[in-house]
């Protein structure tokens, strides 16, 4: 058990209604499930810290370099992400540590800010009052020596962190050697999953594409060639990691379009994307032709497709050449999904096996579109909140834009989504504040029953993502 401090980040009222009646509803609901252990069904943790176990190096290297929230706030301050560790970059962690503390002021309001108390609080035991540029030198020191700790390792913290499932994101080539030996040891309890993710294999916009095409075919094409051979590998590969324990496939598409092509016009484009000579928008088609591949193959093998679209990749040309993908430079756009998905729903919507998770960060389309789909398509499931509105207050609104429409049995459970290890606690944990400050207002307004909305918050935390995700 850790030392909690007295910060205003330990009040055991936080997050929850300010009016009192209120307050105790919601106190009493999130009792009920604030223990419940965790269910991440999509993250992106690298499964060799398990196998491993390794000490955590310094705290840059935990808490600064993995976090893209954190180090895109200061970046719009003026800082390089080389100064963080972000990208492979070697930094001075001491350095990048007082960075941060000196500019914890940006962080207040943020979503990434509550978090960050809350590991300080709840993790580290550390009043995370203490936060500032004067203080960074002995914080860096204190969190050293935490990190020394034998119940500081990768293994001992899933276990304090009471993680019963924690899914990876994984390319399809991978040979996925870390999940077989976490599966093997039975002194591990957590269930680690891998997760399907083919999008290097089907953006024929981006450089690697034709290099990662050719080695998919003739490693996995059972000797097949061209586009046939590059389904069957696809087949083949999903089944692989069927067989490591995956129950999902993930897909960051660039739009929502499912417009399928017939066999020839899709070896055509293929064809010119191999030879770099695809344009952009040839490119979008063919990716909006596997997204409904992948749902055709998903009713042979079960696997739960989830979708991200929406996302300009790497926004950033110079940030990108420096740091590479996923380090902070991802900014949303303007989504459609009711034109786009009806290819895909009108074929395989209403098949109650398949579960389709579509997932946003475009607020507008909740109500719009997304909360509509699920609440009529038996396949459908609104993803909860996403990286950006995954906050607080956005948060709130998913709830207040989408119950109405789909009531609660139409609700992924919520996803991390993060590679901050430290920060999974935090926010399941605000997940749950959330769920129980809304129900709790439903019950006070005497539109549910105290009991019944007992019953829906612990299916929100824990039968949700066992459901939906097949877990």
């Amino acid at each position: 058990m850790r030392i909690m401090s007295t910060s205003h980040a330990a009040n055991p009222d936080r997050l929850l209604p300010a009016d009192p009646g209120t307050r105790d509803i919601a106190r009493r609901l999130l009792a009920s499930v604030e223990d419940l252990p965790i269910i991440s069904p999509h993250g992106h943790l690298d499964p060799t810290m398990f196998t491993t176990n390794d000490p955590f190096p310094n705290p840059t290297q935990l808490l600064i370099s993995p976090d893209h929230y954190l180090c895109r706030v200061l970046r719009s301050a003026g800082y390089e992400m080389s100064q963080l560790g972000v990208g492979g970059h070697e930094c001075d962690p001491r350095e990048a540590w007082r960075i941060f503390c000196s500019n914890w002021g940006l962080y207040a309001g943020t979503a990434t800010g509550y978090w960050v108390e809350q590991e300080f609080e709840h993790v580290f035991g550390i009043n995370p009052d203490r936060i500032s540029g004067k203080n960074a030198d002995d914080l860096y020191d204190e969190l050293s020596e935490v990190l020394k700790r034998p119940d500081f390792r990768p293994r001992a913290l899933a276990e304090e962190f009471n993680l019963e499932v924690l899914a990876t994101t994984d390319d399809p080539l991978d040979d996925l050697a870390p999940h077989k030996e976490l599966r093997d040891d039975a002194s591990f309890t957590t269930r680690m999953l891998p997760t399907f993710r083919p999008d290097a294999y089907t953006k024929m916009y981006k450089p690697e594409f034709a290099a990662n095409v050719e080695k998919l075919i003739a490693v996995a094409g059972d000797g097949k060639t061209g586009y046939e051979g590059y389904l069957q590998a696809l087949r083949n590969r999903r089944q692989y990691f069927i067989e490591a324990g995956a129950t999902s496939s993930d897909h960051g598409t660039h739009n929502a379009d499912t417009t399928p092509l017939d066999a020839d016009e899709a070896q055509r484009l293929l064809d010119k994307g191999l030879k770099g000579e695809a344009t952009f928008e040839e490119a979008l088609a063919f990716e909006a032709n596997m997204t409904y591949r992948f749902a055709e193959m998903a009713q042979d093998d079960g696997l739960v497709m989830t979708l991200h679209p929406g996302v300009y990749r790497n926004h950033s040309e110079s940030a990108f050449a420096k740091y590479g993908a996923d380090t902070g430079h991802d900014i949303p756009f303007k989504m459609e999904y009711t034109n786009g998905l009806r290819p895909l729903l009108s074929a395989f919507g209403e098949n109650k096996d398949f579960n389709f998770v579509i997932f946003t960060i475009d607020e507008t389309t909740y109500s719009r579109e997304i909360a509509p789909l699920a609440g009529y398509y038996p396949a459908v499931y609104a993803g909860a909140p996403w990286w950006f509105i995954d906050e607080i207050d956005a948060m709130n609104r998913f709830r207040q834009y989408t119950t109405g429409t789909t009531g609660f049995s139409r609700y992924s459970g919520f996803i991390d989504d993060t590679r901050a290890y430290c920060s999974i606690p935090a926010r399941h944990n605000t997940s749950r504040r959330v769920e129980a400050n809304y129900l709790a207002r439903l019950v006070a307004e005497h539109r549910l029953t105290e009991d019944r909305a007992a019953e829906i918050i612990v299916d929100l935390i824990d039968a949700s993502p066992r459901r939906v995700f097949k877990l």
